[in-house]
């Protein structure tokens, strides 16, 4: 294994909340473990407030410990990226490492690189959730483009975002490596724990959709399928965990019109990641109806929580959950989630596939995610 003197994460980090703050900590976490000495800058604007859908961009809980963030980064303010790539150019990192999610950040990802880049000694790698976003803007490709000319390597997570990446970059070293198991979310419950926890009735069973509510995550197919006549004849309810960050009027009239309203319960807010165990420790299986995707932490959550998982066949979903192994992958039509659901209870799937969980589960530890990014880092300082 490589060690560096300095590795930069720039991206969303401590004060910021999600999946992809909770990412890059945890990757500095694992830098760090193998010898490198990991920092992270992230923003002091990350969007500005009309962009944002959610309530609020903010964590209300302590900072990480034992990792040194700094906010430096104003993503839409063009001094601010000339000024940062210089000091940064100066500093001259080993490696700096940019998570790539969203177009809207490459003027400013991209300009800072350039920066970076003239002091002829640090390499800088992209890991890459999108290339192409789930919800497409006029702009996407030729942000995109701009943001991955400046970079020297590509680590993807999923084969969909590798096979977009070579739609723009045929030249540079692009590796495929899955999004690690989010193991940062808190100890394994007990079912009958968490179940207590969240206050819930132990009479029954419980599915979990859970994360972000967008329109491209399917839930309306969800609702559609758990309203299936052979799934309201059990004791099983459906827990939606997580955020709206589209409309909810669509989403809370069909639950009206499904007569749905005792079999749902909604927690539409963002969950902490100290409840986030409760959540899935109380499931017995994890469903994902997505309509688009590319890969997802979700998953990665589930995996580390040992939870079976249901999710539809797109993008590189179906290549991290082996079907009828660790659960289902599923067209998305509401009849074919339904048709599963069912399945799931009526054979009693639960404990196989939970014993599968625990096999597959190894193929994505946060050491592999680090070998990926050094080989190409290896490849880059060859050429």
């Amino acid at each position: 294994s490589i060690v560096l003197t300095k590795i930069k994460i720039i991206g969303s980090a401590y004060p910021y909340r999600g999946g992809l703050a909770a990412y890059n900590e945890r990757l500095a976490i694992e830098f760090q473990a193998f010898g490198n000495p990991t920092e992270i800058e992230t923003f002091t604007i990350q969007y500005p407030s009309f962009l944002f859908p959610g309530k609020t961009q903010f964590a209300d809980w302590e900072a990480p410990e034992n990792l040194r963030i700094e906010r430096t980064v104003n993503s839409i303010n063009p001094l601010n990226w000339i000024k940062v790539g210089l000091r940064i150019k100066k500093e001259k990192p080993d490696l700096v490492i940019f998570k790539y999610w969203l177009p809207f950040m490459a003027p400013c990802f991209g300009t800072i690189i350039r920066l970076i880049k003239k002091n002829k000694h640090t390499q800088v790698i992209c890991i890459a959730d999108n290339i192409i976003p789930h919800e497409s803007r006029p702009g996407d490709h030729t942000f995109t483009r701009y943001f991955l000319k400046s970079v020297d390597g590509i680590v993807a997570m999923s084969k969909s975002v590798f096979n977009d990446a070579l739609k723009f970059e045929r030249e540079k070293p692009i590796e495929l490596s899955p999004h690690p198991l989010f193991d940062n979310f808190g100890d394994q419950l007990t079912k009958k724990e968490a179940i207590a926890k969240l206050g819930l009735d132990p009479d029954y069973n419980y599915l979990l959709f859970f994360g972000f509510i967008r329109d491209y995550k399917g839930l309306d197919l969800l609702l559609e399928a758990f309203s299936d006549q052979r799934i309201q004849n059990q004791k099983i309810k459906l827990i939606v965990a997580g955020e709206f960050y589209c409309k909810p009027d669509s989403y809370l009239q069909l639950i009206k019109d499904l007569q749905l309203e005792d079999s749902v319960i909604m927690k539409t807010n963002f969950i902490p990641n100290d409840q986030v165990n409760h959540y899935f420790c109380a499931a017995d299986m994890v469903v994902q109806p997505y309509k688009t995707a590319t890969q997802s932490g979700v998953t990665q959550i589930a995996y580390h929580f040992n939870k079976p998982m249901l999710v539809t066949n797109v993008g590189g979903l179906s290549e991290i959950i082996p079907d009828q192994k660790v659960g289902y992958v599923v067209e998305p039509e509401k009849m074919a989630i339904a048709n599963s659901l069912v399945d799931f209870y009526l054979e009693n799937r639960e404990k196989k596939f939970t014993i599968n969980v625990m096999e597959e589960k190894k193929r994505f530890s946060w050491d592999k995610m680090v070998e990926a990014v050094f080989r190409i880092y290896s490849k880059i300082i060859k050429k």
